[in-house]
């Protein structure tokens, strides 16, 4: 594996914030901070850091967790996420050090990662964020119905009790308030009302958002949404850890992302592999939604289960192997027919 700091003689780090954004140049033969500047989080801001780094010849590439100014500007990037969380622990914190220590981090790391792509993908994950954002809200407020519902006066519990969630919600937006209640039936009363109501607002912008990641996927990856178990959603949450060709050099290392790649734990004489709990969760989660949906109703995924549980695995390993396959099997379709590539869409300030 090439070590960044063969191949470049400059990193740039940067520090992003709300507001700012804190650069530092760091020699890539010795690691040594040369130069560090503080900028506004705006494009002017982003064209002075493009001027700081003009003023320092030789090849370059910044470490930056969000790249979309700079690679409209044809810069070499490599996309970190955050610092190690020990070297913070040991040490002091600002600003101008994180920068700093995410050049340094960069040299370090014998495996970067290529920034994500704009364009369908970008889209595809604000749309994922506002979903799951509207699917807690109303599971919360769900649980907090059926909580209230439980603890409600007589008139009430009798009524609504016996339903289901759909029914419940429907039946406490509904509620009218009588006059003869006291105030305690009455309180009760119109918290369920507004809590029904409130689900049914999250009900409505959860199917907007999915409406919208359907018609994302359709138009960019439709073959995804022919696979056994890949609804809209696993298949916006697997594009967007995907993101574009090339970004996952191998299956493995795209099994690795999902955190379906188990990780050796051999000693001694003992042979084994332990569960990988590292990697993106949505996409681990996605993939395992794959292997349950198939293993329900896929006939060939049915048979291979009931082969190795007659070879003595569990349910569990079988499920890890089939997690796995799945990953293999998306890498493969997603690599060998690229269709719209996002990285060919320049963004712009």
């Amino acid at each position: 594996m090439v070590m960044l700091a063969e191949v470049v003689e400059l990193v740039i780090g940067v520090d992003t914030h709300k507001d700012t954004h804190t650069a530092a140049v760091v020699v890539a033969a010795t690691g040594a901070m040369i130069q560090q500047v503080t900028v506004p989080a705006a494009p002017a801001g982003y064209r002075q850091l493009l001027k700081l780094a003009g003023q320092h010849q030789g090849q370059r590439v910044w470490a930056i967790e969000g790249t979309r100014f700079l690679q409209g500007h044809a810069e070499q990037v490599v996309e970190l996420d955050r610092p190690k969380r020990a070297a913070r622990r040991h040490g002091a914190k600002s600003d101008p050090l994180d920068a700093t220590r995410a050049a340094r981090e960069a040299l370090g790391r014998d495996q970067l990662a290529q920034p994500r792509a704009a364009g369908h993908r970008a889209a595809l994950q604000v749309r994922l964020t506002a979903r799951r954002s509207a699917v807690q809200a109303s599971t919360d407020a769900q649980r907090q119905l059926h909580a209230l519902v439980v603890a409600a006066p007589d008139p009430l519990r009798g009524r609504l009790r016996s339903l289901t969630t759909h029914q419940l919600v429907i039946a406490c937006g509904r509620l009218r308030l009588r006059a003869h209640w006291d105030i305690e039936t009455t309180t009760f009363a119109a918290s369920l009302r507004a809590l029904g109501r409130r689900i049914q607002l999250f009900q409505a912008e959860i199917a907007e958002h999915t409406r919208a990641i359907t018609a994302l996927v359709r138009a960019w990856r439709p073959d995804l949404l022919g696979c056994c178990g890949v609804g809209p959603i696993v298949a916006a949450i697997v594009l967007c850890a995907w993101s574009h060709p090339g970004r996952c050099r191998t299956d493995a290392a795209f099994a690795m992302l999902g955190g379906a790649a188990p990780i050796p734990a051999s000693s001694g004489q003992t042979v084994r592999v332990r569960l990988n709990r590292s990697g993106d969760r949505q996409l681990n989660q996605a993939l395992h939604l794959i292997v349950l949906t198939r293993l329900r109703y896929d006939p060939a995924t049915r048979v291979y289960a009931q082969r190795r549980r007659a070879e003595g695995k569990t349910n569990r390993e079988i499920r890890r192997c089939l997690v796995r396959y799945v990953a293999r099997q998306l890498y493969r379709i997603l690599e060998a027919n690229p269709g719209f590539d996002p990285t060919q869409e320049r963004p712009t300030e």
